[in-house]
Parts: structure tokens; sequence; C-alpha cells
């Protein structure tokens, strides 16, 4: 969430940010701020309430050793008269607080000024290209490759869980465990720590990060033990250091974890939900990052390069999109995505978003860094997908497929699957 201190000192740029996302009702800013005033007011009156009854207080002993029992019983009545108000405007003081909390996080972080303003997908830039796209027409979509193969069963899938679980199966699963060891050791040689996150988190944690209150109809719930399933591994890895401070001379600290997700979207119909273009569970590897706010948008192009290398390794084409105010999300402030070229369905799949939050998210978890003078400060959170497997299953199926109907291993992945030439 953004800082109450921040909003007073900018109101309008942080207006101007929720429209620019397309969130119109600005009066939360308005709203936030008159309870913050009535909230400062209530600060100032029970600290002048306090101040004079400890006064006040110091004056029974003298009058009672002065023999002056009266005039020291009226001011104890007139102390304890005090407290009750300062209970009484504490009690105001905490449903203001609490009532502020709740507005602040509905409230969108703030677009960076590099982010171009527009309101859907159209407006979003792009940023840059690698390789050239396949164009060849005898290309088939990957959903027919797997089931020729037997490498993947959607059916079986929605017997058993329903649409949008499939099995993988043979090389399918092979494939799939061969690109979550091949993304986890570059980020390694990157030099990210590996970590192995709960699939499950309570409530907290999915406020943390953002997930709530705005995704929450995208999360899979087990109400019974208030836990919500992952949508991603920023949930849990994310969280990993809440209510905690980092030194100055550890940032940054750069983790990579491998989990499986779980999303509710539906999604539309036809092509764009078709084989594993849409799923609601999917395997995928994460990258986040705890920065120093003076670097965080070098840190952002940082782990842009990082996933954009694992593309470069898989060598499938892609393009990397400046996202525009509108199409970047409610809690970041600025956000690449990465599409990949499907030369089985002609179209670019977005394979991985890689975001800075600012400060948006370790404000809500209260994750700070200790500065040069030892005082502790709001620090800086990235993600991005490092990549989220279903997409690039599909590209790779379709680019690396030869006319016959044999799909070629790249390159890089022989020493995952055996050294094998084909899947």
């Amino acid at each position: 969430m953004l800082d109450i201190a921040y909003i007073r000192a900018n109101a309008d740029l942080v207006k101007t940010g929720m429209q620019n996302k397309g969130e119109a009702n600005t009066a939360l800013v308005d709203r936030v701020l008159e309870v913050d005033e009535h909230w400062r007011t209530k600060v100032h009156e029970i600290d002048t309430l306090r101040s004079t009854s400890n006064a006040r207080s110091k004056e029974i002993g003298k009058l009672m050793g002065q023999g002056r029992k009266e005039e020291a019983q009226a001011i104890m009545a007139e102390t304890a008269t005090s407290k009750e108000q300062i209970n009484q405007l504490e009690e105001e003081l905490a449903a203001l607080a609490a009532e502020r909390t709740d507005l602040l996080y509905r409230i969108p972080n703030v677009p960076h000024t590099s982010v171009p303003v527009g309101h859907t997908d159209e407006d979003n830039v792009i940023y840059a290209t690698w390789g050239e796209p396949v164009q060849e027409q005898w290309r088939k979509p990957h959903w027919e490759l797997a089931k020729t193969h037997q490498w993947i069963d959607f059916e079986r899938g929605v017997k058993v869980s329903g649409a949008g679980f499939p099995f993988y199966l043979g090389s399918g699963a092979r494939l799939q465990r061969a690109l979550i060891n091949f993304f986890l050791n570059t980020a390694a040689e990157r030099g990210y720590t590996e970590i192995q996150a709960p699939y499950f988190v309570n409530e907290v944690s999915a406020r943390g990060t953002g997930q709530i209150p705005d995704k929450e109809d995208m999360m899979y719930t087990v109400p019974r033990d208030g836990f919500f399933a992952i949508p991603t591994a920023e949930v849990p890895v994310t969280n990993f250091h809440r209510d905690e401070i980092l030194e100055l001379q550890s940032l940054p600290v750069k983790y990579c974890g491998y989990t499986p997700c779980w999303r509710r979207e539906a999604g539309s119909y036809g092509k764009d939900v078709r084989g594993l273009n849409r799923l609601h569970q999917f395997d995928k590897v994460e990258l986040v990052k705890f920065v120093h706010p003076d670097t965080s948008y070098d840190e952002l192009e940082s782990l842009r390069e990082d996933a954009e290398l694992l593309l470069q390794a898989l060598e499938l084409p892609y393009r990397t999109l400046l996202m525009c105010t509108g199409d970047m999300g409610f809690t970041q402030s600025k956000k690449y995505d990465l599409e990949v070229w499907s030369p089985g369905q002609q179209r670019w799949l977005e394979v991985s978003s890689c975001s800075n939050f600012e400060g948006f998210q370790a404000r809500r978890m209260m994750v700070r860094y200790r500065d040069e003078h030892g005082k502790p400060q709001i620090l800086h959170t990235l993600n991005g997908s490092g990549l989220a497997l279903p997409r690039i299953v599909s590209a790779l199926i379709e680019t690396y497929q030869e006319e016959s109907g044999r799909v070629r291993v790249p390159t890089v992945l022989k020493p995952y699957l055996g050294g094998a030439e084909y899947l």
C-alpha cells in the first residue's frame, strides 16, 4: 500500500494514477485523507489530555503533604475523568486507524513516470523483439501434437478434476521436469538462492502481496483451514521476510522457487483457452528480489534480462512489452511482459511478467532494511516469472516440430533429457 504521508503530499498524483489504471473511485483518496485528519486530531487531543493529566497528577502528592486533602481529591477526580476521556478517545483512534488501513488497502500503486498511459492491451509498447517468428503453414498447434504423441491428456484431466487440469505423460512429463531444472539452475547461476516454498498461504500473506483485496475471486480457498492455494510463488516467497529488517549489506536479496500454481480464472472461449493456453493448475519458476529503493529500477531491468535469457537459451522468438497503466495491475508501479511466438497458432503468448512494486508490498508486510544510520526503512520488492511452463511447452513443441510430426529437443535441454535428440 501507499504511505499515507505520500498521499497527503501527492493526492492529485495518486488520483491521476488511479484513473490511468482504470480505477474510477478516486473518492477513496479524499476519504482516506479525511479519516487521517480525524486520526491526527484525535492523537493531538489524547496527547494534550495526557500531558495535562500528568501535570495535574504531580500536584496531588504536594497538596497531600500540605494537608490540602480536599484539593488533592478534586484533582484525583479530575484525572480520573481525564483517563476515561483518554480511553474513549483511544477507542475512537483505533477505529479510525482501522478504517484508514482498510482504505489504504483499496488504493492502487502509482505508475512510474516511464509507464505509457493507456487503457487496453493495444496501448502497450513493444520494448524489444528477439528472433524471427516461424510462419510455415504446415505447423500444427501443440494440442494436436501432444495428443498424437500421448504427451498430454486433457480429457482424463477433465474426468479427474475438471477443465484446466491436464495430465502430462511420458516425454511430456519429462519435458516439464527438464524445464523446471533448467530454469532453476540458470537462476542459481544468476545469483538467485533457490527456495522451496509452501503451496498454501494464510490470509495475512495473501494480503501482504496484494492478492487481497484485488484478486480474491481468482484464488482457490481451503475454508476449513483459512488457506489459499497459491496463484504464484510470489506470495509465499515474498512473505518469507515479512515483519523482518534486512541488513543494508545483504541487499539485493534474490530468490528463485518452483511451485505449482492455482488460478480460478476462466478466460474467454475458443483459441484463447485451448490446450495449454490457459489452465487452472500450472507449473512456474518465480524470481523474487528485495532491493534498495535507489536501485530498484536497475534491478527491474536486470530481472527482465534474467527472464529473457531463458527464452534466448531455448531459442524461442519473443517480444518484450512495456505495459501501459491500464493493463498493468493493481500492485505494480512498472511491468514488462514477455510474449513467446506460437507458430502453431500464429500468435503471441505471455510467458512472463516482470514487475517493480516499489514499497507497495513491503509496506503491507513491513519488510524493511536498516540504512547506513541504523534506521529501518521500507525496501522495494520485485518479481518475475522465470518462466511459466504451459505456454513455454506449447511454443517449444510447435517451434521444434518437423513436418513429419517429430519434435526436436532444444540444445540447451538435451543434458536434462539424457542427450535425446527428439522428444
